[in-house]
């Protein structure tokens, strides 16, 4: 039972350190756009390899 005299402060200063580090991730502004990073990851941004090879060719 002497265990518990460690125990619980070190669960509550855990849940306080996580409290504030949500806080800080709100003000930060980690939550505002939420599908802009889902859509950047599927775009297809890169046009194909055999534009590109043909591209290097022209300059060439």
């Amino acid at each position: 039972m002497e265990i518990l005299v460690i125990l619980v402060p070190l669960a509550l200063m855990l849940g306080l350190a996580g409290l504030v580090a949500f806080l800080w991730s709100l003000r930060s502004g980690q939550y505002d756009d939420l599908d802009g990073a889902a859509w950047r990851a599927i775009a297809d941004d890169d046009p194909p390899q055999e534009a590109q090879g043909d591209a290097a060719r022209a300059k060439r």
